[in-house]
């Protein structure tokens, strides 16, 4: 009896088995089939915290700068939900926007033109009404910005082109297949990221309102197949090699007295992450990293007699400006785009640097393989440290 059942379940077993792997594999990528495009518009009225004194009042005109009003257009896609991509990621989209953005004293601060990418994914299970988060990360273009000499200088930034980061959640109603309203809280932050001086920046924080337009639309996306979605959760190790550059400006004390050095000072890095995937969405692991800072230990080889826009140092060895760390990173690891966030500490490090630091890095994959890494570093959560901008391989 045991022989015969066994002959009659195994088969049935074994072909369920390949029909599921089957029908896995011949699902098709992401960009194999069109995705669903549309365009949108938004707009977000937003309260500016007075950061910083020339938000505060404290410039020429001697008015507060506190509230901002920006209006943007968007064009993006969702992937298909006949593909792998639309199945596990439900309700995923991503795309490019422009904006502009008033603090309504333009003659203080100028009109920044933002241009920069984004996505977004559901929090709450997908349907006609659901939550989700948002980040975009793009440039911001047309400041006002630091004129040293004049009376109306502008602190908030010293260069006309500042990045633009944001975060928000966002509550959407699918009115139909092709209308989706949105509703959403967030905040954006404008910086130069130290590449020059000064660099106070803004911070925004604020209601968006925006309308959604698909032009193709091709259904719901269907529960991704159980042997797709496994092999899609299954934990295992991934390695990441980034090489990065970037310049940045360097504050000295000289007898007690901060000065800014003149020019800019090269970065370099190299980090090696192996990360452990716990899931299709989240990716842990240490890093080691590694990096040079043309700008670092400079006080002790202070060139006695130079002073402000004329101060001399004389080169520091190679060594003394290297620095050796380790660090704890988590990544949110979707299509197309991560985001890295890491805690480290120098085992190594120039004198006078701060031994812990901080990353957030967005890594923007080009191929399977192949990302560009775009990232900002922080000592003790608040001291600007330069940015980490290069390329990196997933091994």
């Amino acid at each position: 009896m045991w022989n015969r059942l066994v002959k009659r379940v195994l088969p049935i077993l074994l072909a369920g088995a390949v029909t599921a792997m089957a029908s896995a594999d011949t699902i098709p990528g992401g960009f194999e089939r069109a995705p669903q495009w549309n365009a949108g518009m938004q707009i977000e009225p937003a309260y500016v915290p007075g950061t910083n004194s020339f938000l505060r009042g404290e410039n020429i005109d001697g008015k507060r700068i506190d509230m901002s009003l920006s209006a943007d257009i968007r064009a993006g896609f969702r992937f298909s939900p006949s593909t792998r991509e639309g199945m596990l990621y439900r309700g995923l989209y991503q795309g490019v926007g422009v904006g502009v953005n008033s603090f309504l004293h333009n003659d203080l601060i100028g009109t920044p033109v933002s241009v920069y990418v984004y996505q977004g994914a559901p929090i709450t299970r997908p349907g006609r009404l659901w939550l989700g988060y948002e980040w975009q990360f793009g440039a911001a273009m047309g400041w006002k910005h630091h004129r040293g000499g004049e009376a109306d200088n502008n602190v908030v930034a010293g260069t006309a082109v500042t990045a633009r980061m944001g975060l928000g959640l966002k509550l959407h109603y699918q009115a139909d297949e092709h209308w989706e309203f949105l509703l959403g809280v967030g905040a954006t932050h404008f910086s130069n990221g130290n590449t020059a001086s000064p660099n106070a920046g803004a911070n925004t924080i604020g209601l968006s309102l925006g309308v959604a337009y698909t032009l193709n639309p091709q259904g719901d996306a269907q529960s991704a197949p159980s042997s797709l979605a496994a092999a899609a959760d299954r934990g295992r190790w991934f390695y990441d090699i980034t090489a990065f550059g970037a310049w940045r400006k360097r504050a000295v004390n000289i007898d007690d007295v901060p000065v800014m050095c003149p020019g800019r000072f090269a970065v370099a890095g190299l980090q090696f992450a192996p990360m452990r995937r716990l899931n299709r969405w989240v990716a842990v692991g240490p890093a080691l990293d590694v990096q040079w800072d043309e700008s670092a230990c400079l006080e002790p080889y202070w060139i006695q007699g130079s002073y402000d826009e004329n101060i001399r140092f004389e080169r520091p060895p190679f060594g003394k400006q290297l620095s050796l760390g380790v660090s704890a990173h988590a990544e949110l690891t979707m299509p197309i785009f991560a985001i890295n966030a890491g805690l480290g500490v120098d085992l190594l490090n120039p004198k006078g640097d701060k031994r812990f630091y901080q990353s957030l890095t967005l890594k923007t994959f080009v191929t399977e393989k192949i990302f560009i890494n775009v990232g900002y570093r922080l000592g003790d959560f608040k001291d600007p440290q330069n940015l980490m901008l290069g390329l990196g391989v997933r091994l």
